[in-house]
This record gives C-alpha cells, structure tokens and sequence, in this order.
C-alpha cells in the first residue's frame, strides 16, 4: 500500500522538503489593504509585514475552501491507495472542519481511496514535524494504520516555543487572556510562550529581545535533557534573531536536523511581526 500525505500551508514546512516527501501543501488566503496574498514560504514576506506594521487595517484570513482540499486529495489519490489529511488545531482554526467536509465529498470520486483525516492538535513547525514523521514513515513503506499512529505519537511528541514582540496580536483574536493576565502593567515586555492544544501558556517574560533570546535557549536545553533532537527555527521579518537562535542550539545540543524558516503570513498575522520560535521532538 501507498500512503501520501496532504496538509496546510500553517505547518510551515520549506517548499523543498515538502516537494521531496511527495506532501500536497494546500494553501490558506488573506486580503490585506486591497490585495489577496496565498500563504507561502516561497513569496517575499517583507512587504506584507512592514504593511503589517504600519496600517491600521487588520487583515482577514480564510481557511482554504473544501474546493481546494478535495483538489490536492485527487492529486494525491493518483498516486497512492491512501491519503491522510493532517491540518493545523482545529482550536485555532477552520481547517479541520473544511478538511472533514472535503473528505466526505472526495470519498465519492475516490471510492478505492482510503481518506482519513487527523488533528495535528499543533501549529507552525511542531505540526510541520507531525507532518514530515508521517510522511517519511509512508515514504519507508508503511500502511495507512502505521503512518496514522505514527502521526498520532508525534502530535504528543512535538513543543513550541515562542517569543512575542508583543502580545497586540494575538489579543485581536482573543487568544491570550490568561497571558495578558500575567504581563498586565508591565511594558516593552517581551513574553516566551508554549503553544498547545488547547492553550497558550507563558513560561517566561523579559524586558529585552536579546534577554528572551538567550531564555529561550536556556529553556530548550533544558527541556532536551540530554536527549537528540529534530530542531526547526522560526521567525515573522526577523532572521537575524533567528540565526542567533540557531546557533545557540547548535553549540549546545545533539540535533538529528535543523530547519531555519519563516512564519507564513497567515501565521504572522496572529502573531504579528518580529517573532521567533522554536519548534522541535527528541529522539
């Protein structure tokens, strides 16, 4: 049996990485001062996050329709007798429920295809890793029974780290009452939160980028304890932190692989600019 893997365009995975594991990447829209940007690694980011930064508009951002799902399950289902469809948490978005009713109606033209459908119960890269395990274990040979499991464990497996240049963002959704809560007074504060399934949790605060920069190091060798590690680095118009980070992993821990990638701008725009984060596993 074949297994190929479809996702979204919010687990971040480089285009090159996705191309070479055969994953369809279906990608998410966002209209912002007049114009419609696809969501992508691959487009210049910079232009949509000065205009981030400086408009008073607040971009509006779609989860893509059952229309484009059901497109990338077909091409998927051409060269494989399973398909599995993993998407972004459905806590933080729509996907899911478009995903599931793509499912439904794809089943109809495929009916040999066996199309299943997972909850990453993640985001960004710490999804992107859900995805790639899944992949790499369909690529060895596995049945749609092992590359699901497999995906499954890995939703458990996977932490992400975070440092906010500010929390404005994420306030607009209204995903951080309880992170407001605990930097309520303080200004030019720059918090380290961990993303879950069902919250986002500070874990740490500092009044400076380089200070939060160096935490967040500290914090992830600490939660490494030792152990190897599959590390992706990510950043919203702000590399140079990024490669900092990088760094510092790497002088200090056992990495299997190293991803550097950017937010997508769909990821940015819940954010906001000026992010870093960490997303990683241990072997």
């Amino acid at each position: 049996m074949t297994v190929a893997i479809v996702t979204d365009s919010t687990a971040c995975i480089p285009g090159e990485v996705a191309a070479a594991l055969g994953i369809e990447i279906v990608p998410l829209h966002l209209i912002f001062g007049g114009r419609t940007f696809v969501d992508s690694l691959t487009s210049d980011t910079s232009e949509f996050y000065e205009l981030l930064r400086t408009s008073n508009e607040r971009p509006t951002t779609a989860a893509p329709s059952p229309g484009m799902f059901i497109d990338a399950i077909a091409r998927a289902a051409r060269r494989a007798d399973a398909v599995l469809c993993i998407t972004v948490s459905k806590q933080f978005s729509a996907m899911y429920d478009s995903a599931r009713q793509a499912i439904e109606i794809a089943k109809g033209g495929s009916p040999a295809t066996e199309i299943r459908l997972l909850d990453s119960r993640n985001a960004a890269m710490a999804q992107g890793f859900v995805v790639l395990e899944a992949a790499r274990a369909a690529a060895a040979g596995a049945s749609i029974d092992e590359v699901a499991r497999r995906a499954e464990v890995m939703t458990e497996q996977v932490t992400l780290l975070a440092m906010l240049d500010t929390l404005s963002y994420l306030a607009r959704g209204g995903r951080v009452p309880r992170v407001a809560a605990w930097t309520a007074g303080m200004l030019q504060v720059k918090p380290i939160v961990r993303f879950s399934a069902s919250d986002i949790r500070l874990v740490a605060r500092t009044r400076t980028r380089r200070r939060a920069l160096d935490r967040m190091i500290a914090l992830l060798v600490e939660m490494a304890a030792g152990r190897r590690l599959h590390l992706a680095v990510h950043h919203a118009n702000a590399a140079a932190d990024a490669r900092y980070l990088l760094e510092g992993a790497e002088r200090q821990i056992d990495l299997a692989e190293t991803f550097l990638t950017e937010f997508t701008q769909v990821m940015g725009v819940h954010t906001g600019p000026g992010l870093v984060g960490l997303a990683w596993w241990a072997e």
